[in-house]
């Protein structure tokens, strides 16, 4: 079986889609490429790529959209190209489950070292979730299925995670009451290459909590502690299931 990452660019710019397959390409990996949201939606249909190059601003449904969609269905890592300079664009892909994501115009040798990072921490889960983790932690009324990446509760409707919300929760999970800081986040996100964002950071950690119903100005479940970083407070209990 071959080990070469596939990886699909979606980007209505042509110049780009043949920039980032050339350059890809001789960096060992498999490129395919689409134009739009139908031509993307065909390649998934055809084979599941390892990592997703999206682009915002598209004709038709833009990357926001693309991204939401796909999201529905795979937890597959996806970075965000945006010619906007404004942070919104930026934090909304984090916001609705992009992984990472880069401003236009952009180094291709950056990129790459993003999607590295990216495809390191995906193989990580791979390889370790089925053996290391048990299959489900419980947790102020939530269950979390390790291998499926979902939470699920009486109270709410089931959740599937993102691989960065996945990666953020198993973090404090594996840590309970134990200072987490920011550095330590940034590098489980995005691996030792990491490109600090501190906006970024707050972004994945406010999802989280939004996603667990915690309140951040009265936490039961992750406390801030201002200029050290955060405590995961809550009781964590492995099931035998």
């Amino acid at each position: 079986m071959s080990n070469i990452k596939q990886i699909l660019v979606v980007d209505d710019d042509q110049s780009i889609r043949e920039l980032l397959s050339e350059y890809l390409t001789k960096m060992g990996f498999s490129v395919n490429s689409a134009a739009d949201g139908i031509e993307m939606a065909l390649q998934l249909k055809i084979s599941q790529p390892d990592l997703i190059i999206l682009d915002v601003m598209m004709p038709g449904d833009d990357g926001f959209v693309l991204c939401q969609r796909v999201r529905q269905e795979s937890n597959v890592p996806i970075i965000m190209l945006t010619a906007n300079s404004d942070e919104v664009d930026r934090v909304l892909g984090l916001e609705i489950g992009a992984d990472d994501y880069m401003a236009k115009p952009f180094s291709p040798r950056e990129l790459l070292a993003r999607v590295k990072a990216l495809l390191r921490r995906s193989a990580f889960h791979q390889e370790t979730v089925p053996t290391t983790k048990p299959r489900y932690i419980q947790f102020s009324g939530w269950k979390l299925d390790t291998l499926q990446h979902s939470l699920s509760s009486d109270e709410h409707e089931a959740l599937s995670l993102t691989g960065a919300d996945f990666q953020l929760l198993m973090l404090f999970l594996d840590n309970p009451n134990q200072v987490i800081s920011r550095d330590r986040i940034c590098q489980a996100l995005h691996g030792r290459n990491a490109f600090a964002n501190e906006r970024g950071i707050d972004v994945h950690l406010s999802r989280l909590r939004q996603n667990l119903g915690d309140d951040a100005k009265s936490p039961q479940i992750i406390k801030t502690l201002r200029g050290a970083g955060y405590v995961w407070i809550a009781e964590v209990q492995v099931l035998n299931e």
